[in-house]
């Protein structure tokens, strides 16, 4: 009975979460209307593509946040749970254990963070939130780093605080957690990858 209960309410929570964070059909995020129209022919010019579909572009955006702490204290899970949602506007994927660890006090299939994948219109309006609005507010930022690449045309950075994207409300973050972004892109070079995210506006360091 008590099992039934709690799936019910789970089910019920992720129906909430869905149609709160739902993206309206048809919307174009302004971002992808710019990459279509300004960066996509930049880039055809600057790489002399042959036609339009060997241009790179964005594939999808997966962002990750560890909650080992969630193992003593599942509403510290609940609440990284809550402010992922509220930062990629998706409901996340619970992470769990693959294998126990006892020094940790540690057992397989334990929650151990969160982590959300991001396509389309909504990985596009993130992005643009990202660069725009998050990225600048990180406490003496001085550019992101041009060798994290993985040779494969993906690129990965950390957020060490998510309180830096204004969704979040300071006085109700149960504790300060970082974060991994990977932007995986269809480009077949680090060079190309980098040219496109650039263009999109990821503020790299110079030099």
């Amino acid at each position: 009975m008590a099992e039934a209960k709690k799936n019910k309410k789970e089910a019920k929570g992720k129906e909430e979460a869905d149609a709160s964070t739902r993206v309206e059909e048809g919307y174009i995020p302004r971002l992808l209307v710019r990459y279509r129209e300004e960066i996509v022919p930049a880039l055809q010019k600057h790489f002399s593509y042959g036609n339009v579909y060997m241009t790179p572009k964005i594939q999808k955006i997966v962002v990750n946040m560890g909650t080992g702490d969630g193992v003593k204290d599942a509403k510290l899970q609940d609440a990284a749970l809550e402010d992922m949602m509220t930062i990629a506007g998706q409901r996340p994927q619970v992470t769990r254990a693959k294998k126990s660890v006892a020094s940790f006090k540690l057992r397989k299939g334990m929650a151990v963070g969160c982590r959300v994948t991001l396509r389309g219109a909504r990985m596009y309006e993130f992005f643009d939130r990202l660069v725009n609005v998050a990225i600048p507010r990180i406490r003496d930022f001085r550019g992101l780093s041009s060798d994290s690449f993985d040779g494969h045309g993906n690129y990965t950075f950390g957020i060490k605080e998510q309180i830096v994207f204004p969704e979040i409300d300071y006085d109700k973050v149960a504790k300060v957690r970082g974060m991994d972004v990977t932007i995986q892109t269809s480009a077949k070079t680090d060079e190309e990858a980098f040219e496109l995210l650039k263009s999109l506006g990821m503020p790299f360091r110079s030099g």
